[in-house]
């Protein structure tokens, strides 16, 4: 397992911002984070549950923030770096809803592209410069195994978490010159509040808490994609090899879509 990016394997005194981490793989990464000795600042919309972290996580602080207001995302980024610096930041924050095309919706489709990607570009227009200035840090997305290939009920979110997937590519090639480590993390199923809507049965369902330990595995090994569970993440791998005939029908044989 060849590093891509400076392996952070010594969270001690590092600045750590995660967006998104007031439930599921964000606040347990927040957690995961704490308990290394990382220095942690959560956002996410709902105030009240970033509260409940600050006070059983000492030394930890909170900014309530909507990733869909550019100048709020300045703001908070300007409030964390002035707090403490910053090393790594997490975008973590994620919406999903079931949509299909026999039941279009464009005020559905414009929401997850707000929160999912462009809450993203309004993260790094925050925070770039300085860490472009500083010459070090690292920004880890958020993706999905959704955005590998096209899928049933994934008609709005998929799309989102595709683009994210090729933005961290585009600026782990631009950046890696530049001292600054990308990396993008790929979860298969995971027990959170978005995926609780899901009516089917997911395979290989792990906990928020497994999910971040994965992510600080692959974070410790300078990994670039950081991809989980295994069992299932490699199965949806090959399927990204197949031709669109043999992809589509075996898409439908398993889902009946």
């Amino acid at each position: 397992m060849q590093a891509m990016n400076p392996p952070i394997t010594d969270w001690s005194g590092r600045s750590v911002w995660l967006i998104g981490a007031s439930s599921g793989i964000g606040l347990a990464t927040a957690h995961a984070l704490h308990a290394a000795g990382a220095r942690v600042v959560v956002s996410a919309r709902q105030g009240e549950l970033l509260a409940q972290f600050v006070q059983t996580h000492p030394g930890a602080h909170a900014f309530a923030l909507d990733v869909t207001d550019a100048q709020a995302m300045r703001h908070v980024a300007e409030q964390v770096q002035g707090l403490q610096g910053l090393d790594v930041v997490v975008y973590c924050a994620g919406y999903y809803k079931s949509v299909r095309a026999t039941a279009y919706s464009l005020s559905e489709m414009l929401r997850h592209q707000a929160v999912n990607y462009t809450g993203a570009l309004h993260m790094l227009d925050a925070v770039l410069p300085s860490l472009l200035h500083q010459g070090h840090g690292h920004l880890s997305l958020i993706s999905s195994v959704a955005g590998f290939r096209g899928l049933p009920q994934s008609l709005a979110y998929g799309p989102t978490k595709a683009a994210l997937t090729h933005l961290a590519e585009a600026l782990y090639m631009d950046l890696a010159s530049q001292g600054l480590g990308v990396s993008v993390i790929h979860p298969g199923f995971v027990a959170t509040p978005l995926t609780a809507q899901n009516t089917f049965k997911m395979p290989a369902m792990i906990s928020p808490e497994q999910a971040a330990q994965a992510m600080l595995q692959g974070w410790a090994h300078g990994l670039f994609e950081i991809h989980f569970p295994k069992r299932f993440t490699r199965w949806l791998k090959l399927l990204r090899l197949l031709p669109y005939r043999w992809y589509f029908a075996i898409v439908h044989r398993a889902t009946g879509m």
